[in-house]
This record gives structure tokens, C-alpha cells and sequence, in this order.
């Protein structure tokens, strides 16, 4: 048996790759060659093209013909379209940015995604609405189009190595600076799925193992259990053996926290993983704390340098005196609001009547 994986060296690509040739598969990926990885064997044959235009794929791939192509990379309905009658089985990578809400929560009422969000859900319909996420979609019907049989995956954030946007480092970097907090939007406490690259990387393969049950299906994945960024940050401050103190300041404000937040908005963005564990039986075979520790060992042994290409991409200028700025007129609003008098019971009683004898109408609460 022979597959192609196309990519093969982002985050989930070396988890794909050689679970592939752990169940006997003779591997080749299809990428640029510009990201030659050490995790990749030297038994995996390696096609350096472009797969993001119609005639480069076909020129890559010329003559060629697999049992298996996994498509993880490029432009995937152009691949899609390229390999008609040259592959047994297709299974493609997309994104839950698809989802209709997923970027603007607010062209929903109510505003926001329901949680959790189910494939069921209505995914942006024109390029109008939203030309990223319109393009999702399109593709994701395109892959089916052309490969009835195909196994469609919907990815979260990725964390682990190689991801080329890796929003762990903005506070792993805060962390090195030794900054005394951090700065977190409407308490850190919003919930959105995220993917360990193992754990992705194993939902992939369980398509491989169950081409009956996924043949024609797209699927949400993601970690079964969700970690909200205030967790996340605590599991990397502890990881580092740092403490600081975490700032909960009102979402419109924590301009500093978009970066490593990965939202503008605190709606919930929980994918529905009732179809995937069903109908393949995914379970997570790395704990999202596990996953997460792993990320910041790999981040500290590969670091970014300040400014860099990573950096860049992150678009977090780490503009600590910004942030000072921030954060005093965050404490003395504070201050200014627990003056505030209001005449309220803040003791909060329990409701419910209490009495202390057979037949008393109230109770010393006069309840």
C-alpha cells in the first residue's frame, strides 16, 4: 500500500506520517521543502512542488498513483480535483472557521455559536458573508464532490511543534521577561476547542483504520476536555515554575491579550465531538495538561528570537509599557468601582425558609 500525505511537516503531519508506515503504508509527502523536519524517517519519499495551483500539482504528480492521499496542506480542492482516478481514498483537513458565527459571533442571534457546535451547523454560505470562511466551505464540498468516499476533518488551533503561529509563546515569552502579570480578557475564562498535533494527527488515522464508517463524512475534533486560557495560562506558569498574578480585565479593553487570546470576542467556540467519538471511536491518547506541558518544553528548546518571523506572524509587539498603562488605570477603576455604595444584602442568605419549630409560619429570616 502506498499513500501520499500532502504537507506532512506542520504540527500534525509527523503523527500522520508515520502512523501511516506503522500500519505498513509506503509513504511519500508532497510539500515545498521548506520545512524539512528531523521527525520525518528517511524512508518517506519527498515530492518538493507547490500544491497550491492546479498546474504545479499535476506536475508534481504526474504519473503518479496512491492507495491513500492525506491532504493537510495547500489548496485542497485543487489537489482534490488533481487526483480524481489516481488515489483509492481521499481524506482532507480543513478548519471549524467554516462555521457561520465562528469569526463574527454577531451575525448570529443570539449572537454566538451554540455550544457546542455540532456539523450540523450551518457553514458561512457566500464569499459576502465572509471570503475565508465561505472558501472553508466550498472546499470541504468540493473534496466530496469529486471523492464521494472522502473522510473530511474539521481542525481547532493546533498546539504542539511546528505550529507556525504558536500563541503559547506570547506567554511563554511574558513568562521569560519575568513580567509580574498578565493580562487576560473578561476573566480568561471563554471556552474554545482546541487540538494536541498527537491527538489530531490520531483522529486522522482513525479514518485510515475505519473507511466504512467515515466514508462521505466530515467530523469536528478536537481534545475531548477543554481548557479555558485562564487554565492554560496557569498549566504554562506552572510548567515554568512562575507565579504571577492574572489580570481580569473587560474583553473591549484587553487590546494586549489578542495575540495569545486568539479571539477579539469571549463567545464560546466548543465543537460537538459526539459524531467522531460514535463514529470512529476517537479518544484522546495525550491529556490536553500533557499536550500542553510538551508544547512549552518544545517552545523553550526552539525559541523564537524577539522579532523574528514567529513573532511576526503572532502579531503581539509585547508592549509591556503599554500593558503597565493598562493595568494602572485597570486597578484604579477598580478601586473607583468597589466604592460604589449599594444597598444590597451582600451576605446573600440561602432563599429557602428554615424554621425552627413544627408549624411557624416564618422563619428568623422571616422567610
Amino acid at each position: 500500500m502506498n499513500a501520499l500525505v500532502v504537507g506532512g511537516t506542520g504540527p500534525t503531519g509527523p503523527f500522520i506520517v508515520n502512523g501511516l508506515l506503522q500500519r505498513g503504508y509506503k509513504v511519500t509527502i508532497f510539500h515545498r521543502g521548506t520545512h524539512e523536519i528531523p521527525e520525518i524517517p528517511p524512508e518517506v519519499e519527498h515530492i518538493h512542488g507547490d500544491p497550491h495551483f492546479r498546474a504545479t500539482i499535476d506536475d508534481a504528480l504526474k504519473g503518479r498513483t496512491f492507495d491513500l492521499a492525506v491532504v493537510t496542506y495547500g489548496r485542497i480542492r485543487f489537489v482534490a480535483e488533481a487526483l480524481v482516478g489516481k488515489i483509492g481514498r481521499f481524506i482532507g483537513i480543513g478548519g471549524v472557521a467554516a462555521y457561520r458565527g465562528y469569526m463574527y459571533p454577531h451575525v448570529l442571534f443570539p449572537s454566538g455559536l451554540p455550544v457546542p457546535t455540532p456539523e450540523k451547523f450551518p457553514v458561512v454560505a457566500s464569499e459576502q458573508e465572509l471570503r475565508f470562511s465561505y472558501l472553508i466551505a466550498i472546499t470541504e464540498q468540493a473534496v466530496l464532490d469529486a471523492h464521494p468516499t472522502a473522510a473530511y476533518f474539521r481542525y481547532p488551533y493546533i498546539y504542539g511543534p511546528y505550529q507556525l503561529v504558536p500563541r503559547e509563546w506570547c506567554i511563554i515569552r511574558r513568562i521569560l521577561d519575568k513580567r509580574p502579570y498578565i493580562i487576560v480578557p473578561d476573566g480568561g475564562l471563554t471556552l474554545a476547542t482546541h487540538g494536541y498535533a498527537a491527538n489530531m494527527g490520531h483522529a486522522v488515522l482513525l479514518s485510515v483504520d475505519n473507511p466504512k464508517a467515515s466514508s462521505g463524512q466530515i467530523y469536528n475534533c478536537g481534545d475531548e476536555r477543554t481548557m479555558t486560557l485562564r487554565q492554560i495560562i496557569e498549566v504554562i506558569a506552572k510548567e515554568m515554575n512562575y507565579e504571577w498574578e492574572i489580570l481580569d480585565v473587560p474583553n473591549a479593553v484587553a487590546i494586549p491579550s489578542r495575540p495569545y487570546a486568539f479571539q477579539e470576542t469571549s463567545h464560546h467556540r466548543m465543537m460537538d465531538l459526539f459524531k467522531i467519538k460514535t463514529e470512529i471511536s476517537y479518544s484522546d491518547i495525550v491529556s490536553p495538561e500533557e499536550g500542553l506541558r510538551k508544547t512549552v518544553q518544545w517552545l523553550l528548546k526552539n525559541r523564537p528570537a524577539p522579532g523574528d518571523e514567529v513573532e511576526v506572524r503572532l502579531q503581539d509587539p509585547f508592549d509591556y509599557a503599554g500593558e503597565d498603562r493598562l493595568a494602572a488605570a485597570y486597578k484604579e477603576s477598580m478601586q473607583r468601582m468597589a466604592a460604589v455604595p449599594f444597598n444590597i444584602d451582600t451576605s446573600r442568605p440561602h432563599p429557602y425558609a428554615h424554621p425552627k419549630e413544627p408549624g411557624q409560619q416564618r422563619d428568623h429570616r422571616a422567610r
